[in-house]
């Protein structure tokens, strides 16, 4: 009876909806500014400044670098290997894009600890970003492998002229992007949501303690998340670039 009553009370303080901020008219049409676009454009705003102060530090780079110099090393180096080691010869030509979603996917994790709600707990976020990620996929693999080639993936395991497995593997291409965009936000989402709990519930003794359950939620599980995303990223672009050749 009495954590009814407690979960009762409470329940009003329990928050991890997105809300308007502010709405705008657009040909005469109400849009809204919500939590999510503000976090955005937040995360966005960062990585800019970042990206100027950096370039212009490198512009004027020692030889002995020193501490934002070494920064920006560590970074740029710790990308470029990822991206290198997963996609081999084509990493140059994707470093740059999976380097930026990589930071701008973790920055939006980690917002919580700085008491915004995570972008990606938005699936509007998430699915736009496995929709360019599936376009990618589509535009490279029409650029590197024939229309013969394309149906022999696609009726595979099985002869080209037994497309009994064409169906199938058309489904599993469409359900990438899908797939991508729910882990992330499924993961991102269910910890606001504990959080919210944590706090809303338990506010009173919610002093110090959370931190532990923000390291996991926002810093180790976001980066986790981070990484599962680029990395199927990745693979599938890189998958649609290689050819039998």
């Amino acid at each position: 009876m009495n954590q009814a009553i407690l979960l009762e009370s409470n329940a009003d303080n329990i928050d991890f909806m997105i809300h308007g901020i502010f709405s705008i008219k657009v040909f005469g049409q109400e849009v809204w500014i919500t939590t999510s676009h503000a976090c955005i454009l937040i995360v966005m705003a960062i990585m800019v400044i970042f990206a100027i102060v950096a370039n212009r530090k490198l512009k004027k780079a020692k030889e002995v670098p020193d501490g934002f110099q070494n920064i920006i090393e560590l970074i740029v180096e710790m990308l470029d290997k990822m991206v290198e080691g997963t996609m081999g010869k084509w990493a140059p030509r994707f470093v740059n894009y999976i380097s930026t979603i990589f930071i701008f996917i973790l920055m939006s994790n980690i917002s919580g600890l700085f008491g915004l709600r995570p972008s990606t707990a938005d699936y509007g976020t998430t699915l736009a970003l496995a929709l360019i990620t599936f376009f990618m996929i589509r535009f490279n693999k029409a650029k590197h492998q024939s229309a013969k080639d394309i149906w022999t993936g696609m009726c595979s395991p099985l002869p080209p002229w037994l497309p009994i497995w064409a169906p199938i593997n058309i489904i599993s291409e469409i359900a990438i992007p899908i797939s991508l965009s729910l882990r992330l936000f499924a993961n991102v989402l269910s910890g606001t949501v504990i959080m919210a709990l944590v706090y809303g519930l338990l506010r009173f003794i919610a002093i110090a303690w959370p931190s532990v359950l923000h390291v996991y939620f926002d810093l180790f599980s976001g980066a986790i998340q981070t990484y599962v995303f680029c990395m199927l990223t990745m693979t599938y672009v890189t998958q649609a670039c290689e050819t039998d050749e």
